[in-house]
């Protein structure tokens, strides 16, 4: 009985450590990426380090035996490689956004896929329709989104194109990902790595593509070469690969430590960090009326993951379709983490 009350509180701490760390990792990431942006305004550069840093993170623990992860080898690379293109797409079009819009344009945008998921769920995947409670929920995500787009004195062109881009790219991969991934058998660890690993061999493709390389390789060859390694864009751009790799740690110790609802409320509570965090650092953020509009489009992400993963009085087959948007949903949680930090994720 004494080894039992001892073991009782140290398995708190250590959930309540794990939560934290989630909790900070997560509502600190995307300000920490628009920062990183800002100083180092090379995004196709900055996400291959992301990329990178998470790779070798994952290996060199693995290595360590800290975690296990699966092999990599050519077979499950080219399979998985359809998943990684999407994967990359949308961190790519993700970072840009930030590039370009602020903070609170990005978690808006990103609360809108749970009404895309829904829409792709039902049309492609013959998922039923939402019931009306989850219906009523993406209407308020709807009309918070709505409501913060019409009053963006921020609004330009090519920072709203950017996010329709990512808006697709993202709903694309939750719902083609976790078809891929259940279907490949990766762990978590090793999704972790393929993706990452994957994503960096793509990197110098897209890097050609958007004639970023030769911004980098001009900016090397003139007085301002120096900014690439200015110290202030160094702490952003390291802080940025760190914390991506840190909230693959906590967000997958996390998830295994506590419920799966539990997991998706604290998802939520970070993106109300996030905003307050957002608003208390900078300027970089939206009106007052913006941020109402952003809140309600938050609330609306509450009130979704109260309705699919509520399932009380349900019929049988509402039952299954709201637990199977529940598991939609908590990948649409791990997918955000490791899509912001290049990699995991989460995602």
């Amino acid at each position: 009985m004494a080894l039992i009350r001892l073991e009782a509180p140290k398995q708190y701490y250590a959930t309540s450590s794990l939560v934290i760390g989630y909790a900070l990792c997560s509502s600190l990431l995307a300000v920490i990426n628009k920062f990183a942006i800002t100083k180092f305004n090379y995004p196709g550069l900055l996400t291959a380090l992301q990329y990178l840093t998470s790779a070798a993170g994952v290996w060199i623990l693995g290595k360590f035996g800290f975690l296990h992860h699966d092999p990599f080898n050519l077979d499950t690379a080219k399979k998985f490689l359809p998943a990684a293109l999407v994967f990359y797409l949308a961190i790519f079009t993700n970072t840009n956004l930030l590039r370009h819009a602020n903070v609170d344009t990005f978690i808006v945008f990103r609360s809108l896929t749970p009404l895309l998921v829904a829409v792709a769920d039902t049309a492609f995947r013959k998922q039923p329709c939402p019931s009306k409670l989850t219906f009523l929920s993406l209407v308020i995500i709807l009309g918070g989104a709505i409501g913060y787009v019409a009053t963006d004195n921020g609004f330009t062109l090519t920072a709203y194109s950017w996010a329709f881009a990512y808006l697709v790219t993202i709903t694309t991969e939750m719902v083609y990902i976790k078809h891929i991934v259940t279907n490949l058998g990766l762990n978590t660890w090793g999704f972790v790595l393929y993706n990452n690993l994957l994503s960096l061999m793509m990197a110098p493709i897209f890097w050609v593509l958007t004639g970023e390389y030769a911004d980098v390789f001009a900016a090397l060859g003139s007085s301002s070469g120096a900014d690439l390694l200015e110290p202030v864009a160094f702490s952003a751009v390291s802080l940025s690969c760190v914390f991506g790799l840190l909230i693959s740690f906590f967000g997958f110790a996390a998830r295994k430590a506590i419920s799966a609802t539990a997991f998706t409320v604290t998802g939520v509570v970070n993106k109300f960090l996030t905003v307050a965090i957002n608003v208390l650092i900078w300027d970089k953020h939206a009106t007052p009326f913006g941020l109402v509009c952003l809140l309600l489009t938050i609330v609306g992400g509450v009130f979704y993951q109260q309705s699919v993963t509520g399932g009380v009085g349900t019929a049988p087959n509402q039952r299954e379709s709201k637990q199977t948007d529940s598991k939609n949903d908590t990948k649409t949680d791990r997918d955000e983490e490791e899509g912001i930090s290049g990699k995991l994720s989460g995602v």
